[in-house]
């Protein structure tokens, strides 16, 4: 399931009217840029409605679909998006159909008040789940069956639940990490930061990788100072020092604020940085290694391979292909 996807993974997405675009923007826009980034389709996704006609969004705007929901024995992952009215939309109709192509699926996930709706169906009976914040006491109420906890998403075997357009955001980039590794996750995220915070007149960056918030400005700084030394990486004691903690501190404030490791987090900076080289660029893989702190090219290598499954010379012969 999530972690084990094959390289090219498809997603169904079942839209409901009167769901908000940013919503289902958070779901798309993180797949496509990660694409992007890879430079292959590593995700597809199909869009749908209960009639099969463009679903009119909170604001206004139509968003078109392939077709009408009606499902067979599909075992891709579907996400059910809505927003308000759910109950409008949630019809005898479509719950049978939820009801009968979760039998099949390899999870289910209810986005928003799409978690309502996988609740009135019975989809989330003995699991746990969330809904967004405003709703979250309704929702206990009305489905004491369901294990609610109070978090920006909730991922519970074949089952996930997300409480909102942000937070969805944060799933995505999530499933991302999960399936494509932390570099890849890293460099979405960097696309779509939303929360940032001024200290001494510097924009500080604040990225977000599944559960991921960086409130510790001790982290702030050290994340800082890797963005600014990706081509001489500095060792941890030395990072630590000027964030003013100790190493052993740091390493336990990563671990705890980011869920990795310094280190981790450090060569995913680089190795991102030496991608957009090798494809934006036709420097020499020695030079790309010697900007992004490599000690040589076959070091690089080694470690591009590891994360990335292909070579960089795999890489440009893949984009070159396609020109």
């Amino acid at each position: 399931m999530i972690g084990t996807f094959a390289d090219e993974q498809h997603f169904d997405i079942l839209v409901l009217p009167e769901t908000n675009l940013i919503l289902i923007a958070s779901v798309i826009e993180p797949l496509r840029a990660a694409n992007r980034i890879a430079g292959r389709a590593l995700y597809r996704w199909t869009l749908f409605s209960p009639n099969g006609q463009p679903v009119e969004t909170t604001a206004g705007i139509p968003i078109p679909v392939s077709a009408s929901f009606r499902p067979g024995q599909e075992t891709d992952p579907l996400f059910v998006l809505s927003s308000y009215n759910w109950k409008k939309g949630a019809t005898r109709e479509l719950k049978f159909q939820l009801s009968r192509t979760a039998r099949h699926r390899t999870l289910i996930a209810g986005i928003e008040t799409g978690s309502f709706i996988l609740a009135d169906t019975s989809l989330l009976d003995g699991f746990s789940a969330t809904t967004h914040w405003e709703d979250f006491e309704d929702f206990s109420t009305a489905y004491p069956q369901v294990n609610m906890i109070r978090e920006r998403f909730v991922i519970d075997g074949k089952r996930i639940t997300t409480g909102g357009s942000l937070p969805t955001l944060d799933l995505m980039l999530e499933l991302i990490r999960r399936a494509h590794g932390y570099s890849l996750a890293l460099e979405v995220s960097r696309l779509f930061i939303y929360e940032q915070e001024r200290t001494r007149g510097d924009l500080l960056q604040v990225p977000a990788i599944g559960k991921m918030r960086i409130v510790d400005t001790r982290v702030q700084a050290a994340v800082k100072l890797m963005e600014e030394t990706v081509e001489t990486p500095l060792p941890l004691a030395r990072l630590a020092r000027r964030a003013g903690i100790s190493a052993r501190h740091l390493q336990d404030l990563f671990n705890d604020v980011m869920g990795v490791a310094p280190r981790e987090h450090y060569l995913a900076l680089r190795l991102n940085a030496a991608r957009r080289k090798v494809i934006e660029t036709r420097a020499t893989f020695a030079d790309i290694a010697a900007a992004t702190g490599f000690n040589s090219a076959s070091a690089f290598s080694r470690s591009y391979r590891a994360h990335y499954r292909e070579s960089p010379s795999d890489t440009r012969r893949r984009l070159k292909a396609k020109t």
